[in-house]
C-alpha cells in the first residue's frame, strides 16, 4: 500500500494502473508500445501523402491543428509539432533508419502465439527493420522481375 502510494504520488493524474498479478503491468506496456509503433507510422504515411500531393503545406501548422480538437489529437501529435518546430530545415536531412528495441517484436510474437491479427503493429516493426537496409536485395529482385515480366524501367547505380 505505501508502494502504490508513492507510485501513484510520483505519475500524472489517472496515469498509474495496478494491472493485476506480476508481469501484466510490464505486458500491458508492451502492447502500448506495439500499438505506438502503428500510431507513429499511420502519422508518417499521412504526412508523406501531403508532403508528394500538389499542396505547398505547412506541417507544423498541420501537426498543431491536428492535435487541438482533432480525433487524432494527442502526445504523438504534440511532439509532431515540436519536431517540425525545432527541425524542419533539417528534416530532409534526417536519415530514415529507425531501430525497433524490441518491443514491437515482442507485440508481434504475442500475437502470433495467441492468434490475434495484428497487422498494422506487424507492418510497422517490419517498415522499421526494412528503414536499416539502403539496397534490400528483396528490392533489387523485385525490380527485376518487373523489369523482365512487364518491361519495367530498371534504375541502376
Amino acid at each position: 500500500a505505501v508502494l502504490e502510494s508513492a507510485l501513484i504520488n510520483l505519475n500524472v493524474k489517472e496515469g498509474y494502473l495496478h494491472c493485476g498479478k506480476r508481469g501484466s503491468g510490464h505486458y500491458v506496456k508492451m502492447v502500448h508500445n506495439g500499438i505506438e509503433y502503428g500510431m507513429m507510422q499511420a502519422i508518417g504515411e499521412g504526412l508523406s501523402i501531403i508532403k508528394e500531393s500538389e499542396f505547398d503545406v505547412d506541417f507544423e501548422k498541420v501537426a498543431h491543428v491536428w492535435n487541438n480538437g482533432s480525433i487524432i489529437e494527442g502526445y504523438l501529435m504534440k511532439c509532431m509539432e515540436d519536431a517540425f518546430k525545432h527541425n524542419w530545415e533539417r528534416i530532409e536531412d534526417v536519415i530514415q533508419k529507425q531501430d525497433a528495441l524490441g518491443e514491437g517484436q515482442w507485440t508481434v510474437e504475442e500475437a502470433i502465439r495467441l492468434q490475434v491479427p495484428a497487422p498494422v503493429i506487424t507492418s510497422a516493426l517490419y517498415i522499421r527493420y526494412a528503414s536499416k537496409d539502403d539496397y534490400a536485395y528483396s528490392d533489387r529482385i523485385v525490380a527485376a522481375l518487373r523489369n523482365e515480366f512487364g518491361g519495367h524501367k530498371l534504375h541502376k547505380k
